[in-house]
């Protein structure tokens, strides 16, 4: 096995933006080139769009594959994620369609929440195992500071009738079918403000590869707590999927040029330094080359034999 080496240092470390459902790519992308990658944990979803926004080196990954043929559980969240740490990712912007638990978070309004709740059941939720223990603290699982400023660019960019709303809870289910009444029901009095199928997975992972995430979590209609629920369409929710696609545009354009500027200290980018937990000598050779790329600041690389 060769080397698996470690990702530029945070002076030159780049932007990932990953899409959802109804976001396949960034129309707005200069110099783009398609990477194709192979990780220690299978292919990701699909080619990485590497190019520039405002300034700024972007690497774009659409989540479900960008012809949509990947269901939440589909995703490989793992592959994905370590495949853009090793493009020198250390900030990952989600952009997601998500559900409303709350009468005032309405269709395409946005949400930059800051807490999880997670209720997937079938996911890898971590890097680690195979003979190497670590925990890192998910208490905050979204960088505050990345979250400012994605919150600050959304604000400034939002369309006409949209609402931006700062703060609040990600219910993350397994899908890919919808809640039952009951459940929505549930998941509102549990205090959670928004439900999708996807970021949870995403923020867990990222915070082990010490890559700073937030989410713009985008409403495209109410869950079925909602009285008026019965009269959502499909055509309404590909309507609100759309123009929540395209007013992504200016908002990531409006937070390149906050990053260019100001890129954010995260403590995500430490996330490793006092969660491993397995001495390094033990740790079996095959399961230190998978980790190296997170690992080597705080063991040094490991050299094949």
């Amino acid at each position: 096995m060769s080397n698996i080496s470690a990702s530029p240092s945070l002076d030159s470390a780049k932007v990932g933006v990953i899409g959802g459902s109804g976001l396949y790519a960034i129309d707005a992308l200069e110099d783009v080139r398609e990477v194709e990658l192979e990780t220690p944990f299978g292919p990701p979803s699909d080619a990485f769009r590497v190019g520039r926004l405002n300034g700024v080196d972007i690497v774009f990954l659409a989540r479900h594959g960008r012809h949509h043929h990947l269901l939440p559980s589909e995703v490989p969240y793992r592959a994905n994620v370590w495949a853009l740490r090793s493009l020198g990712v250390r900030w990952l912007v989600s952009v997601s369609a998500v559900g409303s638990l709350r009468e005032h978070l309405r269709p395409r309004d946005m949400v930059v929440p800051d807490q999880f709740i997670d209720r997937t059941m079938q996911r890898p939720q971590s890097f680690f195992g195979d003979g190497c223990v670590a925990h890192v603290s998910l208490a905050d699982p979204f960088c505050s500071r990345l979250s400012d400023l994605l919150a600050t660019a959304a604000s400034m960019e939002m369309p006409t009738g949209h609402h931006l709303h700062r703060g609040g809870t990600y219910l993350c289910m397994e899908g890919p079918a919808f809640s039952t009444r009951a459940e929505s029901e549930l998941y509102r009095r549990w205090g959670c403000d928004v439900i999708g199928m996807t970021n949870h997975t995403e923020a867990r992972l990222a915070r082990e590869a010490e890559i700073a995430y937030a989410s713009l979590s985008m409403v495209t209609d109410f869950d079925c707590w909602h009285n008026d629920h019965d009269a959502v369409t499909v055509e309404m929710v590909v309507g609100n999927l759309k123009a929540n696609a395209l007013a992504t545009g200016p908002i990531l354009s409006r937070l390149m040029e906050s990053m260019r500027q100001e890129p954010p200290a995260s403590k995500a980018h430490r996330a490793l330094a006092d969660a491993l937990m397995t001495p390094a000598e033990v740790v079996p050779e095959a399961t230190r080359q998978r980790l190296d790329l997170f690992t080597s600041p705080y063991w040094g690389s490991v050299t094949a034999s």
